[in-house]
């Protein structure tokens, strides 16, 4: 059995390393870091087996940071992702952790982005290349990519690529990468596909395999707000004001300095709130705990760390005001509440980018994790005047108001005013501090997912193109019903039926004389687009052209990226469909609009 590693100090990292790793709030690493890190510092190949959201990322970039010679302006890893979204979180991952080591530089090359971009920050020089597998071929072709002083080649959620039709052109990356280099393969699952691509292309490699941790949480209320139109510190006083239930919260942050800062604010507006981290000795930790369980607190800010073993039943809520590193973090923070038997709240804040973890996390804890609606200016308003005249009520049952009454008459005598006036103004300087209406307005509503990204300068988040789950994880079907009647493909030539009103059937300058699928079109319009999946229409897949609906309405900078995009190097020139027959006689694809175990024709 393997020895649990409590510390990074432990696994070899460099002084300067474990620094950046304790200012943005790492503290312990979880199985898989503690077992792949060590393996690829030897600069041995790894097979690592984890699901999403265990900390596989940091589990290859940190070893990846440990080997760069930040004076050689050439790019020495490259980490080939399936979406553009995983590189540029794994590219920003990677930029954190180079907060110690000036001159350092990642670059994310992906679909959807314009060339002349990625052209100029190649030609200044990148030390870490996270890309798409697709982008990263074309640079290669166009040589505008040099792989000659490649120390380490990292494929990410390999089984992904496989999914998504790219495995072919993952190893033709592959075979363009020097004879001498490290190779570690993460995937969440091992088909045989994977297997042997891991047996063709690394040396002895040494395999992890972590199991994911799982939780039933049936006694948990889970719920997630989407961070958007309001600061989460105001969210979260208005989600705490508002729940029924409330008694006493730990609220998870990620660094020792969030913890203070955020117990300031709380108790600057009101809130029994204190830190609880790593800096407190274990008797300003018992007292903390104690203070919570007595009542004399009622918030408890705590890092992952501090907050072990706390065991306080009358702790109702529990928030990830920052949400967590990985899915077993998540299972033991929202374990602190729901115990001795009591029902228990879960509180997720999410931000767009983070949409994807919000999944991984459901398929952890096999619970859905349902969105919280941000309580109104009204709810929080008849929240307190509740409240309010609770407090009221208890007085007016008290004895010994005579006294009292009598000033009210006085003061209602001397300012000729009615009794009720003199009552609205004793109420407003009773407020203490704490208004009973709260200024400002509501946030707008988060916008519904779309078809296509909304920004040219970025992806579209995952709260505005969510992928959608895998199949063997989640047991959901392919998604049809939103644009209709599922897709056929035909033997016989036969003229399509006209695209519904609101798709638009483009064509294409690729087909299967040019070895190409319908995944082949899928993937691509995927990620150079922007456009889900789902979103994609039936696809005619001919000799020399293919046809494919797309959503009507789309945006210019989408049509153009896919104009310039290529499909096995073959420029695809995207154009209005004329109706034309094609030279073959539109002979149609032998199968349905899904994707295949079966693999690529030979390139």
């Amino acid at each position: 059995m393997t020895t649990p590693v409590d510390s990074f100090a432990d696994l070899g990292l460099s002084a300067s390393l474990l620094k950046t790793l304790a200012e943005i709030g790492y503290e312990s690493p979880s199985p898989i870091q503690a077992e792949c890190i060590p393996i690829l510092l030897e600069g041995k190949d790894l097979i690592g087996q984890a699901q999403t959201g265990t900390g596989k990322t940091a589990a290859f970039a940190l070893p990846l940071m440990e080997q760069i010679d930040v004076k050689l302006t050439k790019p020495q890893a490259l980490v080939l992702t399936p979406t553009r979204e995983l590189a540029i979180q794994v590219a920003e991952a990677l930029q954190s952790y180079a907060k110690n080591l000036p001159g350092f530089h990642v670059l994310p090359i992906y679909g959807g982005q314009s060339y002349t971009i990625q052209l100029k920050q190649l030609s200044r020089g990148a030390h870490i290349i996270v890309g798409t597998p697709g982008r990263v071929m074309d640079h290669l072709e166009r040589k505008t990519l040099n792989l000659d002083n490649l120390k380490t080649m990292v494929l990410d959620e390999a089984d992904e690529m496989l999914r998504m039709g790219f495995i072919d052109d993952v190893e033709w990356i592959l075979e363009r990468t020097p004879a001498q280099h490290q190779t570690a393969l993460f995937s969440a699952t091992m088909p045989e596909q994977i297997r042997r691509v891991a047996q063709k292309y690394l040396v002895e490699p040494r395999e992890v395999k972590i199991k994911s941790a799982t939780a039933t949480v049936a006694a948990i209320r889970q719920v997630y707000w989407q961070v958007s139109g309001m600061h989460k510190l105001d969210a979260l006083t208005r989600i705490l004001e508002v729940e029924n239930d409330f008694d006493a919260a730990i609220i998870f942050v990620r660094t020792k300095n969030a913890t203070v800062e955020l117990a300031d604010k709380l108790a600057a507006r009101g809130y029994a709130a204190a830190a609880l981290n790593g800096d407190l000795n274990q008797q300003m930790r018992e007292r903390v705990i104690e203070q919570l369980k007595s009542g004399a607190l009622d918030i408890v800010i705590a890092t992952d760390v501090a907050a072990r073993g706390i065991d306080v039943p009358r702790v109702s809520h529990v928030v990830n005001y920052d949400i967590p590193y990985d899915t077993e973090a998540y299972v033991h923070r929202i374990g602190r509440t729901g115990r001795a038997g009591r029902t228990g709240n879960a509180i997720l804040f999410v931000a767009p980018r983070e949409i994807r973890m919000l999944r991984t996390i459901e398929r952890a804890t096999r619970s859905p994790i349902a969105p919280l609606t941000l309580p109104s200016r009204a709810d929080v308003t008849n929240k307190r005047v509740a409240g309010f005249k609770e407090k009221v009520a208890e007085v007016l049952n008290a004895e010994g108001l005579d006294f009292f009454a009598n000033i009210v008459a006085q003061i209602a005598e001397e300012q000729d005013v009615g009794a009720e006036e003199v009552a609205a103004a004793l109420c407003q300087m009773a407020q203490e501090g704490k208004p009973l209406q709260i200024p400002g307005e509501d946030p707008a509503p988060t916008r519904a997912p779309t078809p296509f990204a909304t920004d040219s300068r970025r992806p579209a988040s995952f709260a505005e193109r969510e992928r959608k789950p895998r199949s063997d994880e989640r047991g959901d079907k392919p998604r049809f019903e939103e644009r209709g009647e599922r897709p056929r493909f035909e033997d016989k030539p036969k003229r399509a039926a006209p695209p519904s009103g609101d798709m638009v059937r483009y064509r294409i300058d690729v087909g299967r004389d040019h070895g190409v699928q319908v995944k082949d079109i899928v993937g691509a319009i995927a990620n150079e687009a922007g456009i889900e999946s789902r979103f994609i229409g039936r696809i005619g897949l001919y000799d020399e052209s293919s046809t494919v609906e797309l959503p009507a309405g789309m945006p210019a900078e989408a049509a153009n990226a896919l104009k310039r995009t290529r499909v096995r190097g073959v420029p695809i020139n995207l154009r209005p469909d004329e109706g034309r027959p094609d030279g073959d006689g539109e002979r149609k694809f032998d199968g349905e609009r899904k994707f295949k175990k079966k693999p690529y024709a030979d390139r």
